[in-house]
């Protein structure tokens, strides 16, 4: 199984990913979901981090336990996201994360810049919120579980949904 290091130096490090393959992503990602692209997207606030060579998961995680640095962390549907893909991968965005098909323009958009679309499991939040190791607020508190989350993982199970070569698992691999 692959291991990736967010964020990536460069997207040449994707190169050979397919769809399918299984990986371990390893270092920092940032939470992002409907109402952070909205704002960004209207120009009333900036992206709260670099695009570029990042990862953005969409996640609405719960408020940690005890001991915990995140509680349930599972992703959310991606294609509510799909509007804004190709803004954001052609700024350098190395990668998403989150559950179920993208549209055409969301494929076309992660392709064309060399990107990936890692699908993670639906129904896994406790197992995903099992390898934050840090996490903090750093954008948009009043958002509650929508707030922008700086996120440290270690070995966070994802398959390559749609590869830097446009390949894709929902359409190409008839899941």
């Amino acid at each position: 199984m692959k291991r990736i290091e967010l964020p990536v130096k460069s997207l040449d490090e994707l190169k050979g990913l397919r769809a399918g393959e299984e990986v371990l992503l390893n270092g920092v990602i940032y939470t992002a979901r409907d109402k952070v692209h909205q704002l960004a997207e209207s120009g009333k606030e900036a992206w709260p981090f670099e695009l570029k060579n990042n990862a953005v998961y969409y996640c609405g995680p719960t408020p940690s336990a005890d001991g915990f640095p995140m509680g349930s962390c599972g992703p959310t549907t991606s294609s509510r996201m799909d509007e804004w893909a190709a803004k954001l991968y052609s700024q350098g965005l190395a990668a998403t994360i989150g559950k179920g098909p993208r549209s055409e323009a969301a494929r076309s958009a992660i392709s064309n810049a060399g990107a990936v679309y890692f699908a993670a499991f639906g129904g896994c939040g406790a197992l995903y919120g099992s390898r934050v190791k840090k996490a903090r607020v750093i954008a948009f508190e009043n958002l509650g579980p929508q707030a922008v989350y700086r996120v440290e993982i270690e070995d966070f199970p994802v398959v390559v949904g749609i590869g830097p070569a446009g390949d894709n698992i929902f359409t190409d691999l008839n899941f």
